[in-house]
């Protein structure tokens, strides 16, 4: 089973943190920070939206010279309540994988196991 990551300095400016379950499940968790807050409070919907694309981009590891083996074709992420806490997890699964196209599911967790949020996405081989 392939472990690592694409090393990114987006990711890591974010400070993920990878747990790979199965070839086809990746959970990743983002410690909260005040810079990820809007003005009322809660965690910022494209922060959310970015730790989806992350969870479901590396779930497919890392290809030749550490980069990268697919790119985002389509997503879409629905917000189902304002996030707050110490951290958010994504949980990303392979639902259908292709010879170029993959669709997978990620649901976004609060620290209380709260689902706050649901993205799909549809990534291709590069």
């Amino acid at each position: 089973m392939k472990t690592e990551f694409v090393e990114c300095a987006f990711d890591e400016f974010l400070k993920c943190k990878y747990e790979r379950k199965s070839e086809t499940n990746l959970k990743v968790t983002l410690p909260m920070e005040p810079l990820y807050l809007n003005s009322i409070g809660i965690v910022h919907g494209g922060i959310i939206c970015s730790l989806a694309d992350i969870a479901m981009g590396n779930l497919f590891g890392a290809g030749e010279n550490n980069k990268q083996k697919v790119v985002t074709v389509d997503m879409k992420t629905t917000y189902l309540k304002g996030a707050k806490g110490n951290y958010l997890l994504a949980d990303a699964h392979l639902i259908k994988k292709g010879r170029r196209i993959n669709h997978i599911d990620c649901f976004i967790y609060n620290e209380n196991n709260e689902m706050v949020a649901k993205a799909n996405g549809i990534y291709m081989y590069i």
